[in-house]
């Protein structure tokens, strides 16, 4: 690991168990032994896997060993799709899942599939923004709810990249690509929508997949792109600036609501005030990945889109956004208004444009 993540790492983590550590032991939690499972949707090192456990770090430092939550990492307990299947029926209580795989079961959920919802700057800090002070945040608390599922936070893990064979300067050069996204109905409008031919795809099979020619491209976030060496078999990787990959740790509603209160808060309290440290831990992480893979490939080719290019792509995301309350389901319009109204709200707060 480079000596400079190294270092943040170590100082993210210590930041989180100061903020939330600050007594620790049997006074917090007096009550009877508590077992849980985790499945992250990610393999051991990367995101959702790290911050999997230390929450489980965390819950059995804060209740001296009474909590115990077993952190399983992709391909454990089966794929991404079986997972929150799993929690969402209590076979394993929690599930740190995102808002494209978890779409099958709350499907409005995918209101954070949205392209270009969420400015290019301190993105974090408006999800912290949002989550603490906004209305969205609870309505769609309500729409877990109503599947057996309870969302305890919104994470940011860096921005989604596209990767292919082919340089993408232009709409006209993602036409017709076959590119994997993730599962999701209003993730493969999103694509159709740029002129690609988006294919859902589980993630264990993407690399044999671009290997074999059956997709020309995929989508997601740099240290994914790294760890599971989609780079071997692409040729670029191009942003767009329209989709943060937000991660949702999400809990079964059955066991959550049957916690005392003060652990309930405790584990909300964890997620949130992660949020900012973790953004923080994987904008370094992703930045030290990509000189990782530039060292491993040297003709690997990086490109940020221009403004003006950009705008381009923006203009047709937008047509998707009515789409949303046709595949989101009930009380979709209500949570898009409330996303996009907090949003504005959490820039004006911190100033950002």
């Amino acid at each position: 690991m480079d000596t400079k993540f190294k270092k943040l790492t170590v100082l993210c983590i210590a930041v989180i168990f100061c903020l939330l550590s600050s007594h620790a032991g049997a006074a917090n939690y007096t009550g009877k032994l508590i077992k849980a499972k985790l499945a992250s949707e990610e393999i051991e090192g990367d995101f959702m896997t790290v911050w999997a456990r230390n929450f489980s770090d965390h819950m059995k430092n804060w209740s001296d060993n009474k909590i115990d939550v077993n952190v399983y990492p992709y391909g454990t307990l089966g794929a991404t799709g079986d997972i929150n299947e799993l929690a969402q029926m209590g076979v394993v209580q929690y599930v740190f899942s995102d808002y494209a795989w978890i779409s099958s079961f709350v499907p409005q959920g995918q209101v954070l599939a949205l392209n270009y919802l969420f400015p290019t700057e301190k993105v974090p800090e408006v999800i912290d923004w949002i989550v603490r002070n906004g209305e969205f945040f609870p309505l769609m608390e309500k729409a877990f709810r109503k599947n057996d599922l309870v969302p305890l936070s919104i994470m940011f893990e860096g921005w989604q990249w596209m990767t292919t064979k082919i340089e993408v300067k232009s709409l006209e050069d993602i036409k017709g690509l076959k590119l994997r996204v993730m599962s999701s109905k209003l993730l493969v409008e999103d694509y159709k929508a740029y002129g690609a031919s988006p294919t859902p795809m589980s993630y264990g099979e993407v690399y044999s997949g671009l290997q074999m020619g059956l997709i020309d491209g995929q989508v997601n976030p740099l240290f994914a792109i790294n760890s599971m060496k989609f780079y071997e078999v692409q040729n670029y990787c191009t942003q767009l600036k329209s989709e943060p990959f937000l991660g949702i740790p999400t809990v079964n509603k059955k066991f959550f609501d049957s916690l005392p209160k003060n652990v309930q808060d405790e584990m909300r309290k964890f997620w949130i005030n992660a949020i900012i440290p973790a953004g923080n831990w994987i904008m370094q992480k992703n930045a030290d990945d990509k000189e990782k893979m530039l060292k491993a490939k040297p003709g690997l080719k990086f490109n940020v889109l221009d403004d003006a290019t950009i705008a381009t792509f923006k203009a047709q995301a937008q047509t998707v956004y009515p789409k949303f309350t046709e595949i989101g389901g009930e009380g979709s319009q209500e949570i898009l208004n409330a996303l996009l109204s907090d949003i504005e709200k959490a820039k004006k707060a911190l100033n950002v444009k």
